[in-house]
């Protein structure tokens, strides 16, 4: 899949921040500012109610994700500290 946002370095955004924040605002554009080659942030539009699911899906693929081997481990953990922490009780019930 293509990289459907615009991608900048630190310093070139540094250098046209207010042009960056005018495509973030006017033409709802996120622009991914990268150090070394790698993604360290986004400037994106301010959405009171979200983002489309367009954007998201676009955005879930910016992200590090588990391998299935950390994936497993980390839900026997997760089961691990809910045996751990047991049953509530309830105050109430005598």
């Amino acid at each position: 899949m293509s990289n459907p946002f615009r991608t900048l370095t630190v310093t070139e955004a540094a250098r046209a921040f207010a042009d960056v924040v005018n495509r973030a605002f006017y033409r709802n554009e996120t622009t991914v500012l990268t150090r070394n080659g790698v993604a360290v942030a986004h400037v994106a539009p301010a959405s009171p109610a979200g983002i489309p699911a367009s954007e998201l899906a676009a955005r879930w693929e910016l992200l590090s994700h588990l391998t299935p081997t950390e994936a497993t481990k980390f839900e026997d953990e997760i089961n691990e500290a809910r045996g751990a922490v047991g049953t509530p009780h309830d105050r109430w019930e005598s």
